[in-house]
């Protein structure tokens, strides 16, 4: 079985809950859901995966003494935090850590994570990871979607294959709908 590094993306500014969130101190930062910052509960659902490679935060450098004090205070040792020079989104930020990982362990796979999501039921999330591990060993890459429950135009929507099957081949993914197509995916079993 192959390391899985766990890669947590904390980059974000804090634009979308101003004046809560904001630059010097952004969303992930924040207490939203119970006494830990999302960072936290995102770096604590993990805690449970079968042989973690290392724990790896992407970060703005603005940010360098926040993350690491908020992973102290969950008693997290020696974390690597890569502070990335400016924002430049989501593929620079995996990049990053991509390289980092391949210098050492050139196998090992990477679980990519936001900072800033709530997921509801850890254990499950943690029981969907495992399940997804075997097909990325055999070189698969691997996406997590959740059934919808509301026509939403503000995220992207991934269609897969009309199969029962838990792992299914993508399709293509649909970024940001208008109304009348997220309320179509939302009808259809094949879009998350």
């Amino acid at each position: 079985m192959k390391n899985l590094n766990i890669v947590i993306m904390s980059g974000g500014c804090g634009s979308r809950l101003w004046p809560m969130s904001r630059a010097t101190y952004p969303k992930q930062f924040l207490p939203l859901c119970g006494d830990e910052s999302l960072l936290q509960e995102t770096v604590s659902r993990v805690k449970n995966i079968n042989k973690p490679g290392d724990l790896i935060v992407v970060g703005n450098k603005d940010h360098r003494y926040l993350i690491a004090e908020q992973l102290r205070q969950i008693n997290v040792e020696s974390p690597k935090i890569i502070l990335e020079p400016s924002a430049r989104n989501t593929a620079p930020a995996i990049a990053l850590a991509a390289l980092e990982v391949q210098a050492s362990d050139p196998e090992a796979l990477l679980l990519v994570l936001a900072s800033d999501h709530k997921i509801q039921d850890d254990n499950k999330f943690c029981e969907t990871v495992e399940a997804a591990r075997q097909s990325a060993e055999e070189g698969a890459i691997i996406t997590f979607g959740i059934t919808p429950t509301h026509p939403a135009t503000g995220y992207g929507y991934i269609r897969c294959e009309e199969t029962d099957n838990t792992i299914k081949t993508v399709d293509c993914f649909v970024e940001k709908p208008c109304l009348s197509k997220a309320e179509e995916y939302l009808n259809r079993p094949n879009y998350f």
